[in-house]
């Protein structure tokens, strides 16, 4: 009977010391996203259980570094339902990319095998006790896999450099031009006027049949530096630079925007 009494009070101490783990595990650790690669997919809360027993504990595998590893976190109360517990101190990742958890000199304690950090994985401990730990669905920080397409959209995010000593001389700007959405494919005439280049005026030649256009209504442009900025008639701007003998927005996202020189 006194047994049966001290298990239904151990128990009770899991039950209560798994809900402010949780709640704090909304998010992935501090620090996730600046671990690395390896590390990724098992930062954040697991539930750790002895197989076959109803004794189970949310643990948290942080990001921060340990003496032979990362921090481990649990609730005191985990010491007391799981013995193991009590001489935790870190865990690191194996070759197989599975955590470990060990002992404050590094000593391995558990060593978990699986199919991978998706599922429960296994460990038995030297006392041929079993583990589980359990994923759930927790939260975890995986970095996205890097591609030529992900590259390429994430340069053209960024300005590019420009060369002034290659770019059109700042007297050659003025003139008339096509705007497109498509290389020769045209949307509208416009007309870059002489004018200082800290704001020289600038206006639609004719109607323009394109709604975008005609809602940012070019009003003046600028020059500096190899980038043509044409400014709209509410004060924005949008930035062209120069390109096999045509302007072209940049950087290269939203709607695509070019602008080719029409002859005097």
């Amino acid at each position: 009977m006194r047994r049966r009494l001290r298990l239904g009070v151990v128990a009770a101490g899991i039950g209560l010391s798994l809900h402010p783990a949780v709640a704090q595990t909304t998010m992935p650790p501090r620090g996730a996203d600046q671990a690395p690669d390896a590390l990724r997919p098992l930062l954040g809360a697991w539930d750790l259980e002895v197989v076959d027993q109803p004794r189970r504990c949310t643990i948290i595998l942080g990001a921060e570094a340990a003496a032979h590893g990362r921090q481990v976190r649990f609730p005191a109360t985990c010491r007391r339902a799981i013995p193991i517990l009590a001489t935790v101190s870190n865990w690191t990742v194996t070759a197989k990319g599975l955590p470990l958890l060990a002992d404050a000199q590094g000593k391995a304690l558990l060593g978990f095998d699986g199919t991978g950090p998706s599922a429960a994985l296994r460990a038995k401990a030297d006392d041929g006790q079993d583990y589980r730990l359990d994923p759930k669905s927790y939260p975890r920080s995986v970095k996205a896999p890097s591609n030529a397409a992900t590259q390429t959209a994430t340069a053209a995010q960024r300005p590019t450099l420009v060369d002034p000593g290659r770019a059109p001389a700042a007297d050659t700007v003025p003139g008339r031009y096509v705007l497109m959405r498509q290389l020769n494919r045209e949307a509208c005439r416009l007309v870059l006027s002489t004018g200082p280049q800290a704001g020289a005026p600038a206006a639609f030649e004719g109607s323009c049949t394109d709604t975008g256009l005609t809602i940012f209504d070019p009003a003046g442009w600028r020059y500096n530096a190899g980038r043509l900025s044409l400014v709209a008639r509410k004060g924005h701007s949008v930035d062209l630079v120069f390109e096999n003998g045509h302007w072209r927005k940049d950087p290269a996202v939203g709607a695509p925007l070019l602008m080719r020189r029409l002859s005097p």
